[in-house]
């Protein structure tokens, strides 16, 4: 019998409910501010979520990044951390797990995922050269082309078509990949990256079939391939319970089947390992040495990179319980239960159900908002006035305007609603259903944004915006009429 089966307890009613394998011994307190108090609030805020506090959230779903709930062995390990400067044990203890959970003989750490695609970037990124990916990811992109690269998406197709049964809409399609290459060079290409699985188009898994495939290709042009494993821990519950030749395999086989197809495999620990940090796992000495004199230099010391050694610590047990399909259950299937009921509402949302989150198709629920007006971001606020919710545009305000200032249209216009591991409980998935659910029959009130202030990078980060018309006040109003106590 697979072990996935663990993960769905049936329940003799025939109802199909995602089960807790934990259980709470500590909790945070969280307010619900009234309707009227979230308009004025995200208004305060540039009408964008990144830059609301969070004592005016009441269920945070901007992302899985950092606020994954750490298990009592990792609390435990944290007191043993060595905080010395230069040599600390910690570090030997994370060096070894990464070694072991990765194949790698080498391991360079670093403060988050953005930190090592600095370092990649900055090593192997040379202006003209080119990145070619399955798909991009913001902070990625941006550190490539900062440095005067570009990035070639070789997503296969139907991969941005949001209602699919697909089960793996992150895989190459290697005939991109292949006329890519021939078309360019190896000379112009820094290397092939697989991003394992897919952020923006909705945390879409990569098959291990496909990842074979991809390296396999590469290796044979003498092209170095990359992998990103920050959502590796869903990736692996997708491979485990859609790929039917891994089904009885164990998790820690195929992770290093994973890693075989890499030469270097980096990875956000606010992610995979449900703590704050990040690192590369290095396959070769010249890689290893190319990259380590960056981590000094940007990070901090070889045995720390920025990290604090608490972290490192709760990082390394982390690592070791991603390998517990229980464990990494727990966001696959709270994402599946919040997009069954989501759809029984008829709300659009990206399918089949990824990792990391569940994901609003904008473009269907307000495809009356041009894109030009943010529709993704525009129903970040309005999912907020309607539940004080809180959920990450992924659409074209992520993405970087042209050289000429003009709007790169994103491929898809998504709204995230995240959903952290052992973070939320079933009523508060059904809650954020409810209100959803709520906003799409007043959808048609929904209206765009406009910038009031645009930074030139990352400017879903910190841009400020304004709305385009009166459209807060008049769902606000619609709100109340509803549900008169503004809550």
């Amino acid at each position: 019998m697979p072990d996935h089966i663990y993960s769905r307890v049936r329940f003799f009613s025939g109802e199909n409910v995602p089960l807790e394998l934990h259980k709470a011994r500590m909790v945070q307190r969280i307010h619900l501010r009234p309707v009227r108090e979230r308009l004025e609030i995200i208004n305060l805020a540039g009408n964008n979520t990144f830059l609301l506090p969070n004592r005016d959230v009441f269920l945070d779903m901007l992302t899985d990044s950092g606020v994954n709930a750490m298990s009592e062995a990792q609390y435990a390990a944290m007191l043993l951390a060595d905080d010395s400067y230069a040599g600390s044990e910690t570090f030997y203890r994370l060096e070894k797990t990464v070694r072991e959970f990765f194949g790698t003989p080498y391991f360079l750490p670093a403060h988050q995922g953005r930190a090592c695609e600095n370092i990649l970037a900055t090593t192997y990124v040379r202006p003209g050269t080119e990145v070619i990916t399955n798909f991009h990811f913001t902070t990625t992109k941006a550190h490539i082309t900062r440095l005067g690269g570009s990035v070639y998406e070789a997503v296969r197709d139907g991969a941005t078509v949001t209602d699919s049964a697909e089960p793996f809409k992150g895989d190459f399609d290697l005939a991109k990949l292949k006329a890519r290459v021939r078309k360019l060079g190896r000379d112009k290409i820094a290397f092939v990256r697989v991003e394992l699985g897919t952020n923006l188009i909705g945390g879409q898994p990569v098959s291990l079939s496909n990842l074979k495939k991809v390296s396999e290709f590469s290796r044979k042009e003498g092209l170095k391939v990359v992998i990103d494993a920050s959502l590796l821990a869903d990736n692996l519950y997708f491979i485990k319970t859609r790929e039917k030749a891994y089904e009885r395999k164990p998790l820690n086989e195929i992770v290093l089947e994973i890693s075989s197809h890499a030469d270097i495999v980096y990875f956000s620990g606010r992610k995979l390992g449900c703590a704050r940090g990040g690192g590369i796992a290095v396959r070769s000495e010249e890689d290893y040495r190319l990259m380590r004199d960056l981590v000094p230099l940007f990070e901090g010391f070889l045995t720390y990179g920025g990290m604090s050694v608490r972290e490192m610590e709760a990082i390394n047990v982390g690592l070791r319980e991603t390998l517990d399909v229980d464990t990494i259950s727990q966001t696959p299937i709270f994402v599946e239960a919040l997009g069954e009921m989501l759809t029984a509402k008829g709300v659009p949302v990206v399918k089949p159900y990824g990792g990391l989150g569940c994901h609003l198709d904008a473009m269907k629920f307000v495809p009356h908002v041009p894109q030009e007006r943010y529709p993704s971001g525009a129903l970040a606020v309005a999912v907020y006035l309607a539940g004080g919710v809180r959920g990450m545009e992924r659409g074209t305000l992520s993405e970087q305007r042209g050289e000429d200032g003009s709007e790169t249209l994103s491929d898809m216009e998504l709204l995230r609603l995240a959903v952290p591991k052992r973070v939320f409980s079933l009523s508060q998935m059904k809650y954020v259903a409810d209100r959803v659910g709520w906003l799409y029959e007043h959808r048609d009130l929904i209206g765009g944004l406009l910038f009031a202030e645009e930074p030139k990078t990352l400017r879903f980060f910190l841009g400020r915006l304004k709305p385009d018309g009166d459209w807060q006040r008049k769902l606000v109003d619609a709100f109340l009429k509803d549900m008169p106590s503004g809550l």
